[in-house]
């Protein structure tokens, strides 16, 4: 690892863990975060889980795993260039998507309806917040604790989003929400990785899918441009190629404008420890021309692939199988495992919003199936 900046995270002077465990040997405690969360049954479980397509739809399409590790790789290129801890940069990473229901964000926003409808004493659905959830509660790998135990710098970074009501209830990982402040570089570096990875990756399944056409992005500039830069290059490449060396080249471009947006903002507020980036308006950031040519990829992707009528078909179904789900267990509770029962309405809800989070889009559908199809 590169030296690290005076304003990036260190172990040695980690907040520490909610419970307390002897230092790890042969590595540092971001390294321990980082391992768990490989080797915990949610991130085994993202392979099967949809990022726009439906896992079942075809073999060669993104799922929350492979977004997952393409996040991580960007991120710790970032960090690397930043002179930040490329261990707790990857952890986050790799933890962003833990508490991602099945049929991605279709999968989301149903159950949040759900919650919020149906018992609303719960406080509705985040993924963020689950994510949270599965790192510090619902992982039973441990005998001496629920969760995985991790260090706050890596919860502080998953917890991308959350509700004030929620955050009152976090302790000291929930307190930046309410008292406005912003999470450690890692964790800001971290979450625009993520929107680099969905943005140019989702064209790349959109593109794969058929749903969109190259003559439609080459109304956008950032892929105009370095598109046209690809077939002045290789003026005889096959469309595959030229689509792949295409997005290659919009995440270095990417890559770059966001290391030297947030370099000459840190030189601009010149932070020199990781509570003085907490204290700093966000430093990371893209350029005020490359933010506007995000911005309008991300629409584009939105009106073009996530609203197209066969997504939006994908979509219902998948809102269905989460919300009659729900609503079955709910009504009939003894339908569940006992694992997942529970003595009050408010705990059984979240129970139930725990169990259908944690499925995969394919078990989500033979679940929908056994319960509502004669067989």
């Amino acid at each position: 690892m590169t030296s690290l900046a005076s304003y990036a995270c260190r172990p040695e002077q980690s907040r520490g863990r909610v419970h307390s465990e002897a230092a790890p040997v042969n590595r540092n405690q971001f390294q321990r975060d980082r391992d768990r969360i490989i080797h915990c049954n949610a991130f085994r479980l993202l392979e099967y889980k949809t990022q726009v397509f439906v896992n079942h739809e075809g073999d060669l399409f993104r799922t929350r795993l492979t977004h997952s590790i393409e996040v991580a790789q960007i991120a710790r290129t970032l960090a690397r260039n930043l002179g930040l801890h490329e261990d707790l940069t990857e952890a986050i990473s790799l933890a962003h998507d833990l508490g991602h229901t099945p049929f991605g964000h279709a999968g989301q926003d149903e159950l949040n309806a759900c919650l919020r409808e149906l018992a609303p004493e719960v406080g509705g659905f985040e993924h963020n917040l689950q994510s949270l959830r599965v790192v510090d509660e619902l992982e039973e790998r441990y005998a001496a604790f629920n969760g995985l135990n991790l260090c706050f710098e890596t919860r502080e970074g998953i917890l991308k989003h959350c509700s004030l009501r929620h955050a009152r209830l976090l302790g000291p990982v929930g307190e930046r929400f309410l008292n406005k402040t912003e999470p450690s570089l890692e964790a800001q570096i971290a979450n625009l990785a993520d929107e680099i990875a969905y943005n140019n990756h989702d064209i790349d399944d959109g593109l794969r899918s058929g749903l969109i056409s190259v003559a439609q992005l080459q109304m956008l500039e950032i892929f105009a441009t370095h598109y046209a830069q690809v077939l002045r290059l290789h003026p005889r490449l096959e469309p595959r190629r030229a689509i792949a060396e295409t997005v290659r080249a919009m995440i270095n471009t990417l890559v770059t404008d966001l290391t030297e947006t947030t370099l000459a903002n840190i030189h601009r507020h010149q932070p020199d420890s990781v509570d003085a980036v907490r204290r700093a308006p966000a430093l990371a950031a893209f350029s005020t021309s490359m933010r506007r040519q995000t911005d309008a990829l991300k629409k584009f992707l939105l009106e073009n692939l996530y609203r197209h009528y066969r997504v939006m078909r994908m979509t219902n179904k998948a809102r269905t199988i989460v919300r009659d789900l729900f609503e079955a267990f709910l009504k009939e509770p003894r339908l569940l495992a006992d694992d997942y029962r529970r003595d009050n309405e408010q705990a059984q809800a979240r129970a139930i919003a725990d169990y259908i989070a944690g499925m995969t889009d394919r078990f989500a559908i033979r679940e929908h199936r056994q319960l509502f199809q004669m067989e």
